[in-house]
């Protein structure tokens, strides 16, 4: 009912910036709360900002400062914007959507995801 669908992964130098995009198709009556998450092998997938529908914003400390989270609810589309990139945040980056559905169910979902990697 939610598909998601990141863009903007690629590979960038230390201190280099990025933008991630997630847009959100499907039905479903609302978008509550979108999120990026990253996960490299062997390790647990990680938040690193979430956004409500009218715009609260938390992040993980391991972004705060250089990771920004917007939204453009028109749209049904998330953004991260990245800056100062350092090697340790090469990881895989999903989307991730908390909708609610025309028949008032909750309905979680994820994107397949997309690679940022960082060189030195």
């Amino acid at each position: 009912q939610v598909r998601l669908v990141e863009s903007g992964g690629s590979l960038v130098q230390t201190g280099g910036s990025l933008r991630l995009s997630c847009v959100a198709s499907g039905r479903f009556a609302r978008i509550n709360v979108m999120g990026w998450y990253r996960q490299t092998p062997g390790k647990q997938r990680e938040l690193l900002a979430a956004i409500t529908s009218s715009g609260g914003t938390n992040y993980g400390d391991s972004v705060k400062g250089r990771f920004t989270i917007s939204r453009d609810n028109g749209k049904n589309t998330a953004y991260l914007q990245m800056n100062n990139l350092k090697v340790e945040d090469t990881a895989v980056y999903y989307c991730n959507a908390r909708a609610t559905l025309y028949n008032t169910e909750d309905f979680n979902s994820w994107g397949p995801g997309t690679q940022v990697t960082v060189s030195s």
